[in-house]
């Protein structure tokens, strides 16, 4: 936990415990913090998890998301609350815990019913008033940060793939063909079982949820296995279960690239940029994942993107 973070962390650590002990009286008292980031505070307490969420979140964005969770509950885990509170001036939600994706067994992953949930989201109605999925501007903001870090070769290396993409995937240009609900911010963390422990699958985090291309919710699976980062068997199972449930990001059959490279190249340099950023920040080299990224923005910048239709929905 930041010294920053204390008073928060304190406040928003009350909250929890009091909505876990207002679900049941039977509570185990155990409380820990699971994440502490500039863009979110998120602790837990027995079975209800707070977020604080960060200090630009608009409010109504929030409210427009937490409704979409709450509509699509085999899709989300629904919030415990219609409406987040306001805490020590910060948007904060409850939830309730799921169990989320052991990292010591990656062979558990669920690489099916994160294609199966992301086709379901995306064919689901669009409800009004959504806003904008906010994968693009977290990805400008990757690269913002970049270009404040020590320049280098691997900077360079990145910055010249960004300027490869085209202005919507650099979010400075609307997103074409904004006609389909998309999670934002897919990757396997994002993923928990509830009710625990052997409940469905089920998506979190709604922070960037919106309209926009589906094919950037499988952009970032694209990327590792583009990368060599992930093996082709799990990249098969996760594009093939996206595909039997009618996912409308890529064709019925076929090679997908097409409909998925620019995506995927926008999610290679933001991963990259944000290596890049970390390794600086420890005065530290690039570690062999963070290598095979930016050496893949390397490739990418002499290469142009395979421009497509990026919406079939």
């Amino acid at each position: 936990m930041t010294s920053d973070s204390g008073p928060l962390a304190a406040a928003l650590l009350a909250e929890a415990r009091a909505a876990a002990h207002a679900r049941s009286r039977a509570c185990p008292c155990a409380a820990v913090t699971l994440a502490d980031r500039p863009d979110g505070l998120v602790v837990r307490h027995a079975d209800t998890v707070a977020k604080a969420h960060a200090p630009d979140t608009h409010p109504a964005g929030l409210a427009g998301r937490l409704a979409l969770a709450q509509r699509l509950p085999g899709v989300f885990l629904p919030p415990l609350t219609p409406a987040p509170l306001d805490l020590h001036d910060r948007l904060v939600t409850l939830w309730p815990y799921g169990v989320p994706v052991d990292p010591a067994d990656p062979d558990a992953a669920p690489w099916e019913e994160a294609g199966a949930l992301l086709a379901r989201l995306h064919r689901a109605p669009v409800p009004d008033g959504l806003p904008p999925m906010r994968g693009p501007a977290k990805a400008a903001l990757a690269v913002t940060r970049l270009r404040r870090a020590v320049p280098g070769p691997a900077t360079a290396a990145v910055l010249r793939a960004w300027d490869t993409l085209p202005p919507w995937a650099r979010d400075e240009a609307p997103t074409p063909g904004t006609g389909t609900l998309c999670h934002g911010d897919l990757h396997l963390g994002q993923l928990v079982r509830h009710p625990a422990p052997g409940g469905p699958w089920l998506l979190i985090d709604v922070d960037d949820a919106g309209v926009g291309v589906p094919a950037w919710d499988l952009a970032r699976p694209a990327a590792w296995y583009a990368c060599g980062l992930l093996p082709p068997g799990e990249w098969t199972r996760f594009l093939d279960a996206y595909r039997r449930a009618g996912g409308p990001a890529v064709p019925a059959e076929g090679d997908p690239w097409p409909a998925l490279d620019v995506c995927a190249r926008a999610l290679t340099v933001q991963t990259a940029a944000r290596a890049v950023v970390k390794a600086a920040a420890a005065g530290r080299d690039l570690d062999g994942v963070e290598r095979a990224v930016v050496d893949a923005c390397d490739r990418m910048a002499i290469s142009p993107p395979q421009l497509t239709q990026v919406n079939r929905a």
